[in-house]
């Protein structure tokens, strides 16, 4: 039994992930009409409290990413209007948006991290932040908008007017070779582990969103024993922020030794993201995964 018919799905917003927001969304809404809902598309903007107001919806998928979509501010709208909605509360949200105090956090329930240390945007360039190579990004943002990451014999200059430029502070951290690894929770349990290969560079905003930019290996290849650390770090990660529904954590192994890089909240769901793809592994259609995650939906998350 149904709990909910008429579905609003929350798209597009005002952050630097907008366009993969709206590719997402259109994904979500079609998979939930294909599953009998009732659904509108919202492209977000400031008058979404009064576009709620009006539509009166069941629930909300929140297809939204990045500032004020994913770090728990359109959370404690929807907790205010009383709407049930998908995906993480307003805690879980903030502090998964945070990247350094998500590893504080991650530290503290021992799973490893890669050093790292905040800076003001302004002081990047006066002097040597960490020992080469490292890896500059913003402390909250997310599918590697404005990641970089400086090699030992890179000329480190980087247009301030470019991604950075409405940011105040970036995170340094400690670059860590090797192969990149991401596993998805669901229902508070692991699905499995995909391995990302890049074709180029590293697993940037390009690699994510362009088809045949990365190859996609599920199940990665690893021992049993390593599949099970990743699959338990991502659990415990999950559980430390306080996640709900569908979370997805990424990690750096050099070697055997395994670096957690940030967990995702809210993960893409575009035809080319990795929970849709490990779902589909399990034996979930889009569909019956979208399904899923708007009757997990609910208040005060």
């Amino acid at each position: 039994m149904r709990k909910y018919n008429h579905i609003c799905v929350l798209k597009g917003g005002w952050s630097s992930e907008r366009e993969v927001s709206l590719v997402g969304g259109e994904a979500v809404a079609k998979g939930l009409r294909e599953a009998g809902y009732k659904v509108t598309e919202v492209d977000v903007d400031h008058n979404v409290y009064n576009v709620l107001i009006n539509l009166k919806p069941d629930a909300v998928f929140n297809g939204l990413h990045g500032t004020w979509g994913e770090d728990g501010c359109v959370q404690g709208l929807l907790e205010t209007l009383k709407i049930p909605y998908t995906h993480s509360g307003v805690k879980a949200s903030a502090l998964a948006m945070d990247k350094i105090l998500s590893k504080r956090l991650f530290a503290a329930v021992g799973i490893p991290c890669a050093p790292d240390i905040m800076i003001e945007t302004s002081e990047l360039f006066e002097d040597e932040p960490m020992e080469r190579p490292f890896v500059v990004k913003p402390y909250n943002d997310g599918s590697s908008v404005g990641v970089v990451i400086v090699h030992p014999e890179d000329d480190f200059s980087i247009d301030l007017e470019g991604p950075w430029k409405d940011t105040e502070k970036l995170m340094v951290e400690k670059y860590i070779p090797g192969r990149e690894l991401t596993v998805s929770v669901m229902n508070d349990q692991p699905l499995c582990v995909t391995e990302l290969k890049p074709k180029a560079g590293f697993y940037d905003y390009k690699a994510k969103y362009q088809d045949g930019m990365t190859d996609h290996i599920l199940p990665a290849d690893l021992s049993a024993e390593e599949n099970d650390k990743l699959m338990n770090f991502a659990l415990t990660a999950h559980n430390i922020l306080g996640c709900r529904g569908v979370s997805r954590s990424d990690f750096r192994m050099d070697g055997d030794q395994i670096y957690i890089l940030e967990t995702n909240t809210q993960p893409g769901m575009t035809p080319l993201s990795l929970v849709p793809e490990q779902a589909k592994y399990m034996g979930l259609s889009f569909s019956e995964l979208v399904s899923w995650m708007v009757e997990d939906a609910s208040c005060e998350r």
